[in-house]
């Protein structure tokens, strides 16, 4: 299946916008298998620089992840203030510790305005905003975490170890 809707200014992107290649991940920061993808991510990102750009979209399932909203709340709430990535990172790098507490806590180590943090962590907008990215996914074809997407489309085979990386430089040797 293909990525619907497409990246947009709207979203959350890391790397040069231009960049040939595009890596994006519904993913749920109370996820294990989203957490084992963090680091092999960011190893990506490393290796490849400008060649790839970055994009994260909220896909929290709630049924089996209790403070997955809350940690998607959290992040959205931080971009407000300019402080998505630290916060994305900051969850998936604490992420056994997701309870209320310790996100204020996270907001307080970012330099945060706590009072506008608290208030918006709690906002409707934000949370409506967060279910049309898992809407989204679900349009296009998640049905797991993490669903990760390469140039709009779904990488239906293994993300872990050296794989994920090796499937992008055998798809795109051109941009190697």
């Amino acid at each position: 299946m293909s990525l619907r809707p497409l990246v947009s200014k709207e979203d959350h992107m890391q790397g040069n916008p231009d960049a040939p290649i595009e890596l994006l991940e519904y993913g749920d920061y109370q996820c294990p298998f989203c957490g084992r993808a963090y680091p092999i991510i960011k190893k990506l990102q490393l290796e490849l620089g400008d060649r790839m750009k970055f994009i994260f979209r909220n896909f929290p399932l709630t049924t089996v992840h209790p403070q997955a909203m809350l940690a998607a709340m959290a992040s959205e709430a931080a971009a407000l203030q300019g402080k998505y990535w630290p916060m994305h990172d900051m969850l998936f790098e604490n992420q056994r510790r997701l309870f209320k507490s310790a996100i204020m806590g996270y907001a307080e180590d970012l330099s945060l305005d706590l009072d506008k943090f608290g208030t918006d962590i709690k906002d409707e907008e934000i949370q409506k905003a967060i279910e049309l990215q898992f809407y989204g996914g679900m349009r296009s074809g998640v049905n797991a975490t993490p669903g990760l997407f390469i140039n709009g489309e779904k990488l239906n085979s293994g993300w872990e170890g050296d794989e994920l990386s090796k499937y992008i430089r055998d798809k795109y040797p051109q941009f190697m």
